[in-house]
């Protein structure tokens, strides 16, 4: 049974139980609520919540160790004459999943049957032929021993899901009736129900620390064997951007400093675009304009977050290139190219402009309006409060807003694909083609790609310095919210 039907099945008997408990909790107390330790819900929620949680956290267990599972059994079947020697296990166990699912598209589409697709047999037929329509694409012809690993990994994955379902909806049925059994009118059902759900929210905030640790130390696994193949010097310290996928790391020079340049000096002209027009912006909708230009003028800017970033590619790429390279580039001799630091910089600025007004003109208006009054009151004019007053009180939040546009400028991929190039250097001209560390982390690992070499291990590597750095401007940004935060509490 597919995931997705068991998912329904597993929520149909938790509302099931939802229904029985809340009765027999009813029922135990001859219909009189004030002889119930808690209110009818909480019974009815205490069944559904043991029919449904044992349960899921099998499933989600389950999936995640099956894949390993089959592929280390598949694995084991496979030949040493089935790895060539310009390939690995990793490269022929994609290439088994791969006609495994186009099996099963097969089946599915009624191309095959299933036992025509067990008994299949790779010198009697044209498996890329008979892939190829259901869109399954294969580069080279099919060796028998993959063919088989691949039928084996359909029928384990078959019989592993089968005794997934089983077990799945076995657990969850158990948990309905024990927790239908217990459930009477002196069962404290409320204390369950709340406990559970603490240990619920527990369990999301777990899930997002594990996560964030899982991609930083996915990068470090990666971002090791890549240096154990390329010399952190060159990398670090080098000044050219050359990969060289046929030289597997000899001929290839993968310096990082050419795509930093272009990612700081590009994130750098769109933070002088967004911060002071949109601070300006929140300092006019907050302190100068009234509901009814408010009520119009934010809704209006806040348009510009909703923008697919494709869309300001385009803008930049045939509107805003040109129009750079017409009027100020070729006038001044600093270049042919539509493509500029400055194209993708103007763009990007404008993309964040609502993030740093949005947030700062909410942080504006939490200013408490005693301040405001006490400067008033002084004798200091409304301009003066603002300046003296207001902005140094928001500064906190208002750095927050900056670092966010900074952080959302950093890691910017398709303004600068198509508004600066592709051309990594080292150049001060802003009107030359540049290009930052996002694109190039794409770029590596777009394609058929072998993740044995440091042309490939090298997106790592960027993606943990980027991490690095980002790092470093939110502890700089916590230390200055929290020294002016001192001094306005």
């Amino acid at each position: 049974m597919p995931v997705f039907w068991i998912l329904v099945t597993v929520l149909a008997l938790a509302v099931l139980g939802y229904v029985l408990g809340r009765a027999r909790a009813m029922a135990s107390s001859g219909g009189d609520l004030r002889e119930l330790h808690s209110l009818p819900n909480y019974y009815g929620m205490n069944v559904a919540l043991f029919t449904t949680a044992p349960a899921l956290m099998v499933l989600v267990a389950w999936m995640l160790v099956q894949p390993g599972i089959i592929e280390s059994r598949v694995a084991s079947l496979l030949p040493d004459t089935a790895i060539a020697a310009d390939t690995s296990l990793g490269l022929v166990m994609s290439d088994v999943r791969r006609i495994s699912d186009g099996l099963d598209a097969a089946v599915a589409r009624g191309s095959m049957t299933e036992d025509e697709a067990r008994s299949l047999r790779a010198d009697a037929t044209d498996i890329r032929q008979v892939l190829g329509t259901v869109g399954v694409a294969l580069g080279s012809d099919v060796d028998p021993a993959t063919l088989r690993a691949a039928q084996a990994y359909r029928t384990a994955s078959a019989s592993l899901s089968t005794w997934m379902t089983v077990v799945v909806l076995a657990i969850a049925l158990v948990g309905l009736g024990l927790s239908w059994l217990r459930t009477n009118r002196d069962f404290r059902a409320r204390n369950t129900v709340e406990t559970a759900i603490l240990g619920l929210l527990m369990l999301a905030s777990t899930i997002a620390i594990l996560t964030t640790l899982g991609i930083i130390l996915s990068m470090l696994f990666e971002t090791r064997n890549f240096f154990s193949q390329y010399p952190w010097t060159s990398f670090f310290f080098g000044t050219t951007w050359d990969p060289s996928f046929s030289g597997r790391g000899g001929a290839s020079q993968l310096s990082i400093l050419p795509l930093l340049w272009g990612t700081l000096y590009i994130s750098f002209i769109a933070l002088l675009v967004a911060v002071p027009i949109g601070l300006f912006a929140a300092i006019y909708m907050s302190e100068y304009a009234g509901p009814r230009v408010r009520a119009v003028a934010k809704p209006l800017i806040e348009i510009l977050a909703g923008i697919p970033t494709i869309v300001y590619g385009l803008f930049a790429l045939i509107t805003v290139g040109p129009l750079l390279r017409d009027y100020f580039a070729q006038p001044m001799g600093l270049g042919s190219s539509s493509s500029s630091v400055m194209t993708a910089g103007l763009v990007m600025g404008i993309m964040l402009i609502p993030f740093v007004s949005s947030l700062s003109d909410d942080i504006i208006n939490a200013v408490p309006q005693s301040m405001r009054d006490g400067s008033l009151g002084l004798g200091a004019t409304h301009s003066e409060t603002i300046k003296q007053v207001v902005v140094p009180a928001a500064l906190p939040g208002i750095v927050g807003a900056i670092l966010l546009a900074a952080s959302r400028a950093i890691g910017e991929t398709m303004i600068v694909v198509l508004g600066a190039g592709a051309a990594a250097k080292l150049d001060l001209n802003p009107f030359e083609a540049m290009t930052t560390v996002t694109v190039k982390i794409v770029s590596q690992l777009t394609g058929d790609t072998d993740f044995a070499s440091p042309e490939t291990l090298v997106a790592f590597a960027l993606g943990l310095t980027l991490f690095v750095i980002t790092l470093g401007l939110n502890v700089l940004a916590l230390y200055i919210v929290r020294k002016y935060r001192e001094q306005y509490e």
